[in-house]
């Protein structure tokens, strides 16, 4: 590639938009798992202790599809979970080869003092924008991603 082609592409929107998107998502990713560890939890501990805060007792097994974990850190988190007394495993009822992840009422009563706090924090990142920009950001960030997500099934 010469010079001028060079300079073309990089002043190609999409490039640039690339560019730009995965340094700013770096950047509020760094900052959300830095508050995380604030509160003794690192960002896996924490997305999953928020799911199971939000959406109820989960199948281990589908728990990584959910918050983009491998099956071996999930079995990490969930023991390093249970340990704290922050989460429990509960055998299905149905199916003894399902098994389920549920929150502790201590890990519920801890996420309730640090979610909060955590969503504040997340706020605070995001305050360069206003609520409308945000609106618009959202809509265009899924538009993007749908978009992305039909190349990943033609390379499949």
């Amino acid at each position: 590639m010469n010079e001028e082609e060079y300079r073309i592409r990089k002043e190609d929107p999409s490039l640039k938009l690339f560019v730009v998107l995965s340094k700013a998502s770096g950047t509020l990713n760094h900052l959300a798992q830095h508050d995380m560890t604030r509160y003794g939890l690192n960002p896996s501990e924490f997305a999953l202790l928020e799911l199971l805060y939000h959406r109820g007792r989960q199948p281990l097994q589908k728990i990584g599809e959910r918050i983009l974990l491998t099956s071996g850190s999930i079995t990490y988190v969930v023991n390093n979970l249970e340990a704290k007394g922050w989460l429990t495993r509960v055998p299905s009822p149905n199916d003894r080869r399902v098994t389920y992840a549920e929150i502790t009422e201590a890990g519920r009563d801890l996420l309730n003092e640090i979610f909060p706090k955590h969503w504040q924090a997340i706020e605070q990142f995001m305050d360069g924008l206003t609520e409308e920009e945000k609106r618009e950001a959202i809509t265009l960030m899924k538009k993007l991603g749908r978009s992305a997500e039909t190349h990943m099934h033609e390379d499949s």
